[in-house]
């Protein structure tokens, strides 16, 4: 799916759609005035306040035909500078504008705004030069947004849009949509009775029977691999003191997002993160260089407190499970380990059919710590990693973490979507907050190096991803239910059916059996629609052969085989985890 605010071209169109909505809301609405609209990854949108007025989506089509007589109309896109002074008179009737033009940087003298026909704006630009190009625009959705996203200002209505060079591009790209929409996780999750969210914790997900097997299938990978990899594992307390949140910084640059409580008059805070309570693990003993690296790793349960606003079904909640490691290393091993990490990472996105992009964040320009002399070193031998590793890294400059540069993994789904999950990120800082040291060859004390990394990020926004992916359809080893099994005629093969029903429970096979007194069709037809991976379909032939017929999720051929040989068949696509 296409990103609208890395094309050039799409991104001052959508801008300029952007307006011409404005434009078209302002006819339609004379008393609207507006916040700011910008472009993003999905198109643009605009913050509205209409007053005693709200929209649905109803309305949308009304402002749409306005829109199309605006673009047929053919104005051009004018560009005006005023003056700071200029501007504030300009718009002194309208609190959001002058709200903007306050704030502006004294040496911004000059500020511009774009005219088109009857409508005037403030905007940097820049814009298409006439309207009568914007005529491939959709307007998809209205929603609430809290004035400068402060839940303590007037809530205002914003309107999303996106808008293409040519008719063709625009409904590729709203197909795009109504299949992503099929595929929201939010909707399989409760139609696959996966996870679900409770009004009495906002944030806080449930997971229910079938999306516990898919988690606990997804953690015991993750342990099995991590094993191979020589990682030991540790498990830190979810509670932890004030003073340790101090220590490591978070408490002063946190604070606002941590849950605390008081526990013997002391002030204890719930981790949203599982670094410190790993720093606190590694000082619990003396280390030699003989130790080095050191891969500790932990399924750590964090908290954060969210903006309930920001909310979004697994994929932004207020508490995730981190498959965190911290690897402790000498500097001459960096580069080794950042290759083993990276071939690792690889390996277990293509377990998922994902691919991915790496993009390395430099050191920033201001706020960092540490010699630039170590910054140089690390961010060349995160690169050389990376090239070693047989992949290129896309630099994002000066937008490391202000402890040290990191490498990002965005990884693309089924529809070419873009999901930031691994990292790993070098860090200078809390080894030295902590004073972590290790014992060298010539018996004196050294500083290690460490890495933070994750793979999926969460446990629970990678289960929502996959779904999404998926969508729904896990392949066979993932799938909460690998087989339903259908009886005909219950009156004649319900017997049968159980026997295979237990010889496949006997063979470890997640398995149901559907006996309800309903039509073959319609238990078919709700055995794809369950996304189940093989439905077997049992009548008087199966009985009297002791055979097995079945068919594949989203096949219409039905293939008949013995008992064992489906057996057989099934435990080779479980073990290679295959779809």
């Amino acid at each position: 799916m296409i990103n609208i605010k890395e094309n050039e071209n799409l991104s001052i169109m959508n801008h300029s759609c952007a307006h011409l909505m404005a434009q078209a809301i302002k006819h339609l609405y004379p008393n609207a005035k507006f916040w700011v609209g910008p472009v993003i990854s999905e198109g643009f949108y605009y913050d509205i306040d209409l007053e005693d007025e709200v929209l649905t989506e109803e309305d949308l089509p009304k402002i749409e035909k306005e829109m199309k007589k605006l673009s047929k109309d053919g104005k051009r896109i004018v560009r005006n500078e005023l003056s700071k002074e200029e501007a504030l008179e300009m718009f002194k009737d309208d609190p959001y504008k002058v709200d903007l033009i306050s704030r502006m940087d004294e040496e911004e003298n000059v500020i511009s705004c774009y005219t088109q026909g009857d409508f005037t704006d403030l905007c940097r630009g820049p814009h298409v030069d006439t309207v009568k190009v914007l005529k491939n625009f959709k307007l998809l959705k209205v929603s609430g947004a809290y004035w400068k996203g402060d839940a303590n200002n007037k809530m205002l209505q914003r309107i999303y849009g996106v808008c293409f060079e040519t008719e063709e591009d625009l409904q590729a790209h709203l197909n795009e949509l109504e299949e992503a929409k099929k595929r929201d996780h939010k909707r399989l999750g409760k139609e696959l009775e996966l996870f679900m969210i409770s009004e009495y914790g906002p944030g806080f997900p449930f997971f229910l029977h079938k999306g516990m097997i898919v988690r606990n299938l997804l953690e015991n990978y993750w342990y099995d691999e991590h094993t191979k990899e020589g990682y030991e594992f540790i498990k830190t307390p979810i509670m932890l003191n004030k003073e340790l949140w101090e220590l490591s910084g978070h408490w002063f640059n946190y604070r606002e997002n941590m849950y605390t409580s008081e526990i013997d008059d002391r002030t204890f805070a719930v981790k949203p993160m599982n670094c410190p309570g790993g720093m606190l693990v590694y000082k619990n003993s003396l280390h030699s260089y003989k130790d080095l690296p050191l891969r500790i790793g932990e399924l750590g349960q964090v908290h954060r407190h969210e903006a309930s606003g920001a909310l979004n079904g697994l994929f932004r909640v207020r508490t995730f499970t981190q498959d965190d490691a911290h690897i402790f290393m000498t500097e001459s091993q960096i580069e080794e380990e950042v290759v083993r990490l990276i071939n690792f990472i690889d390996r277990v996105y293509a377990m998922f059919d994902l691919t991915y992009d790496i993009e390395l964040s430099t050191r920033p320009e201001e706020k960092y710590i540490g010699d630039i002399e170590i910054w140089n070193k690390s961010e060349k031998a995160l690169q050389d990693a990376c090239t070693k590793a047989g992949h290129e890294c896309k630099i994002n400059p000066g937008d490391g973490a202000f402890y040290g540069p990191k490498l990002d993994f965005h990884i693309k789904d089924s529809l070419g979507r873009v999901w930031q999950c691994g990292t790993i990120q070098l860090d200078m800082n809390l080894p030295e907050r902590f004073d972590l040291t290790y014992i060298d060859k010539d018996g004196s004390k050294k500083r290690p190096v460490m890495l933070h990394r994750v793979i999926f990020g969460s446990i629970e926004r990678f289960i929502g991803i996959l779904i999404e992916h998926y969508a729904g359809a896990f392949p066979t080893w993932l799938s909460p239910v690998q087989v339903n099994i259908i009886p005909v005629n219950n009156e004649y093969h319900l017997e049968y059916a159980r026997e295979v029903k237990q010889l496949l429970l006997d063979n470890n096979i997640r398995v149901e059996l559907d006996d309800r007194d309903e039509k073959l069709g319609y238990k078919m037809r709700e055995s794809q629609t369950k996304k189940i991976p093989f439905t077997l379909i049992l009548g008087q032939n199966e009985v009297d052969n002791k055979t097995i017929s079945y068919r594949k999720f989203g096949t219409q051929e039905t293939i008949t085989l013995n008992s064992q040989e489906f057996i057989d068949m099934l435990n080779y696509v479980i073990k290679n985890k295959e779809r």
